[in-house]
């Protein structure tokens, strides 16, 4: 079979290459930069460099290809971030109906429902559903929860404050995933390509309340008093602001935090659970979060 794998060498996407190269296929990986690739070149790799802005480029790459594995990179440069995710999607379609691709795992998220108020999450609907024009192409979308490491983030504020926090509050109970637990799905469902029609799947590696995060990351770091706490909209954007994000972005992130709150977010996950969990729990990750705390 051929493949062709979207995202580099990033964190879901460079153990589903070593995956499928393990498995004896043929792997084409899409990323900008050469060096970053080197490690998968050298595994049996082909390596195909340029940009998923680029349609006539992933009309080239996806040609003679089984199955694609996509996924939308964040830019955080954009004026409009939903729509450009939006236009992403629409060059993966035209891609893979110019190449009559069968079949697609493409890399959405929790709140991928959601057309509207999710932030960049509603942007990843807009590509779910232009995927979803295609015909006779099997395509499973992927829902996973809250990245662990989007938690970085908060290492500023727990230097400098001694808090960490969102908008929203310290109850609500968050649907976590680990980015390897996300390629083991994502690779196992390539390999079997036994799912039909337009489907969804979610995945999540833990689930905990807000404060739990805080208490859990707060012990491994030696603030084991590490409070969650709870900012207004208007405070949240302010921070993320300050912290040197771009307006656009900063109201994106704020409008899907209001999506956790509200509970819109998560509903479908807590309405189509899925049956296990992945194996990285908090705990696991707080120990890469500590030694990023104290590395800074």
């Amino acid at each position: 079979m051929k493949y062709v794998i979207t995202g580099g060498a990033g964190h879901t996407s460079k153990p589903i290459v070593l995956s499928l190269l393990q498995a004896g296929q043929q792997v084409t990986v899409i990323g900008r930069n050469a060096s970053h690739l080197e490690e998968l070149f050298e595994n049996g790799a082909k390596v195909a460099i340029g940009s998923v802005e680029d349609l006539d480029f992933l009309k080239k790459t996806f040609a003679g290809a089984d199955a694609v594995y996509t996924l939308i990179p964040p830019n955080l440069g954009v004026k409009d971030w939903k729509e450009s995710i939006h236009q992403i999607g629409k060059n993966y379609a035209e891609a893979i109906r110019a190449n009559n691709v069968k079949y697609v795992v493409n890399l959405s998220s929790l709140g991928g429902h959601m057309a509207e108020g999710a932030g960049p999450v509603s942007g990843l609907h807009r590509a779910e559903e232009v995927l979803n024009v295609l015909t006779d192409v099997n395509i499973l979308h992927l829902r996973p929860g809250y990245f662990y490491e989007n938690l970085y983030g908060n290492l500023g504020m727990i230097k400098n404050s001694n808090i960490i926090g969102s908008n929203y509050g310290p109850d609500l109970n968050m649907v976590l995933s680990a980015p390897l637990d996300i390629a083991a799905v994502a690779a196992e469902e390539l390999l079997l390509l036994n799912f039909k029609g337009h489907t969804v799947r979610h995945i999540a590696s833990d689930e905990r309340p807000a404060k739990e995060i805080a208490k859990i990351l707060g012990h491994a770091i030696g603030k084991p008093d590490l409070p969650w706490v709870e900012f207004t909209d208007e405070q949240s954007t302010t921070g993320m602001i300050q912290a040197g994000l771009p307006l656009e972005i900063a109201k994106n992130y704020t409008e899907m935090g209001s999506a956790l709150r509200s509970g819109k977010m998560s509903e479908e996950y807590w309405k189509h659970h899925p049956d296990s969990l992945g194996k990285t729990k908090l705990e696991d990750f707080a120990k890469s979060f500590a030694s990023a705390y104290n590395a800074n």
